[in-house]
């Protein structure tokens, strides 16, 4: 059986041979939410980075699917990302000049899906989140509450089969970062993949399993 993301044995190092992750290996099953804890600077964002495509790493390999991102050309991972793989990054990046409706749309967008259709699963992911207020705002005249429930609407949008969340609910109240725990809770049960890094204990407890990383490395899994 293929797992839709499998993380093996690998090593990431940046600019002046800062070492973020050292031979990590993870795997996150259909219908999986996994946490991902440990310290700022742990490789937390760098392991997500990796399965989400965004970056690839030195040594050892990432499959999504099966199949390892290093064989994928740019134009490949550009799909892969655009069509199975969701994600909510730590400071929104929702463009400026778009309302949020044209900001949670854009996947929609890129996928070339009809207007009508559109425009349809974006007012109910909106609602979904709580935010259909604001549907024509945009994104500097909203709290940061509402921008990262607008970045989570948008990594949903499109039904990927991986979600991948940056401190889902760092930004959020405890009443409305429960109710974004129970929509990625929602979206595991459905068979999505969903992986966090958080530091949340609350976010952490609603995960089927718990990677504690130290130093670029997994300490302990719970």
């Amino acid at each position: 059986m293929r797992l839709p993301v499998c993380v093996r044995d690998v090593a990431k190092s940046y600019a002046g041979g800062v070492r973020a992750l050292d031979g990590v290996s993870m795997e996150v099953g259909a219908g999986e939410m996994v946490a991902l804890l440990g310290p700022s600077g742990c490789g937390k964002s760098t392991l997500l980075n990796l399965a989400g495509c965004i970056d690839l790493p030195d040594t050892g390999e990432v499959l999504i699917d099966g199949v390892a991102t290093g064989s994928f050309s740019d134009d490949g991972l550009t799909k892969l990302r655009r069509d199975r793989i969701g994600t909510v990054f730590q400071f929104f990046n929702l463009l400026p000049t778009l309302s949020i409706a044209e900001n949670v749309a854009l996947p929609l967008v890129l996928q070339g899906r009809r207007r009508a259709e559109i425009d349809a699963r974006v007012a109910q992911a909106l609602d979904d989140v709580g935010i259909a207020e604001k549907a024509r705002a945009l994104p500097a005249m909203v709290s940061g509450g509402q921008l990262q429930r607008a970045a989570i609407a948008r990594a949903m949008i499109h039904e990927p089969a991986i979600v991948l969340a940056d401190e889902p609910t760092g930004n959020l109240d405890s009443r409305n970062g429960e109710h974004v725990l129970d929509l990625l809770a929602q979206l595991a049960r459905r068979g999505q993949s969903i992986l966090i890094a958080t530091h949340s204990a609350e976010a952490a407890s609603r995960a089927a399993r718990r990677i504690h990383l130290r130093d670029g490395r997994i300490e302990t899994t719970t």
